[in-house]
């Protein structure tokens, strides 16, 4: 008989609610709510709630790997804040909105690489 273990309580989600809407190179306009985050097993999870136009909302996951995160600060020598760690994964979804070609597409969740971290990184000017 499996076991299912209940997700932790998400963190971090701002006192006031703000929709926030992004242009995607896809085509589609999104809107969405950061909801916050929640610690994996060997990760960090930032959940987004997402729509395009009229249709319901869904939940959009950013899975940053506690290893893609080692090996940038490894490389650079310093820890990543809490923040830069949400700048990276709102990039990230982001780029998901671009990438994919329907919002159905989202369902899957976004998986932060290391390579991604520095890239994000690089384009908003942190070192």
């Amino acid at each position: 008989m499996w076991f299912w273990r209940k997700k932790a309580p998400l963190s971090g989600a701002p006192a006031v609610r703000r929709q926030k809407s992004y242009s995607g190179q896809s085509g589609y306009v999104y809107q969405y709510f950061y909801e916050g985050y929640r610690r994996l097993r060997s990760a960090t999870e930032f959940v987004f709630d997402v729509t395009s136009g009229p249709k319901p909302s869904f939940p959009v996951k950013v899975v940053l790997h506690d290893e893609a995160v080692a090996t940038w600060e490894a490389a650079h020598g310093r820890s990543l804040t809490s923040t830069e760690r949400y700048a990276v994964a709102k990039i990230a979804l982001f780029r998901a909105f671009d990438e994919r070609p329907t919002p159905a597409h989202l369902r899957e969740a976004v998986q932060v690489r290391s390579a991604d971290i520095g890239d994000i990184l690089e384009t908003l000017g942190i070192d």
